[in-house]
């Protein structure tokens, strides 16, 4: 799970995330944080719509390469 710290310096930051929530690069959700509580991250998308998204998702700067071993990133979240 990510943490508070983390998730502020993103928002301060105006970082742009990739959210990877399984193995297919198209669920992928891109966008910059928002606003956060114990369980969910709110997430403002380029197309300026919000999704709330589970906090135990994998979160990673946009700039970054999108992970390649998913399998673990799934196992990460449980």
């Amino acid at each position: 799970m990510i943490s508070d710290e983390q998730l502020d310096q993103y928002r301060v930051a105006g970082t742009m995330l990739r959210v990877v929530r399984d193995a297919d690069p198209v669920n992928d959700v891109r966008g910059i944080v928002v606003a956060w509580d114990a369980e969910l991250v709110m997430i403002r998308k380029p197309n300026r719509r919000l999704v709330k998204l589970d906090r135990r998702y994998l979160y990673r700067p946009f700039a970054e390469p999108r992970p390649t071993d998913v399998e673990a990133v799934d196992e990460e979240r449980r």
